[in-house]
């Protein structure tokens, strides 16, 4: 089994920027890729970026294009690096693991492991 722990949200006013970090623990070997979520409330959760684990192809969805870098390091903790935000991204920040991923690795559908989540609030 994996575990997933996020940290790293806080409150930040528009136009900061913060790092979220997800640390794996378990039987990491099964991550064969990780993503970012977020969910607002009332809102679907949505994915932002996933990263393929070794070989380290990214792909990002189109809600924080730009604004987000998804990176992954030697240890296995996947990072969330975001800049120039926006009030609407106040959310809970998830970060998610799959053994089976296909393709942008961006359907919610295809994760298995979730940690938490990590709350991100931006004030104008």
């Amino acid at each position: 089994q994996v575990q997933l722990v996020e940290s790293g949200g806080g409150s930040v006013q528009a136009g900061g920027s913060l790092k979220l970090s997800c640390v794996a623990s378990g039987d990491t070997y099964m991550n064969n890729c990780v993503a970012w979520f977020r969910q607002a409330p009332g809102k679907e959760r949505e994915a932002l970026a996933s990263i393929y684990r070794g070989i380290g192809v990214t792909y990002y969805a189109d809600s924080m294009k730009g604004r987000v870098t998804i990176s992954q390091d030697a240890e296995g903790t996947t990072k969330l690096y975001m800049n120039t935000l926006k009030p609407e991204d106040t959310a809970t920040y998830y970060c998610a693991a799959a053994y089976r991923c296909l393709g942008s690795a961006l359907d919610k559908e295809m994760y298995t492991t979730w940690g938490q989540g990590t709350q991100v609030t931006v004030s104008s």
